[in-house]
């Protein structure tokens, strides 16, 4: 299991001279969106087994809460606040629907 704690080298986007520069950094940086997009599901994972109910499996509250937070740092770092709040709107709701299953799945096997 990788560690999400990313070291990368990526030139600069001003120093980047070429597309394949761009590129390069572009593939680097997806590498690292998607392997801490896979260690927050294995929290998910973890909340699953953690929680002792179905019913608070989904927290409107807490979802409007990450995404808040999701969009003030998107405001900080100079990313789009409308694409931040679209992002984590589906990220989170994926996250509830695989929470439950796995909550279900858990339940079954217990």
């Amino acid at each position: 299991m990788e560690n999400a704690t990313m070291k990368n080298m990526l030139l600069p986007p001003e120093k980047c001279m070429t597309m394949a520069d761009v590129r390069a950094a572009i593939d680097e940086l997806d590498h690292d969106i998607v392997t801490l997009l896979a260690e927050r599901m294995r929290y998910i994972d973890a909340a699953a087994r953690i929680k002792t109910s179905r019913e608070t499996v989904r927290d409107e509250a807490r979802k409007s809460e990450v995404i808040d937070k999701v969009a003030e740092a998107a405001r900080q770092h100079g990313l789009p606040v409308d694409l931040a709040r679209a992002l984590y709107d589906q990220l989170v709701e994926y996250s509830i629907a695989h929470e439950l299953a796995r909550f279900d799945a858990d339940a079954k096997s217990a």
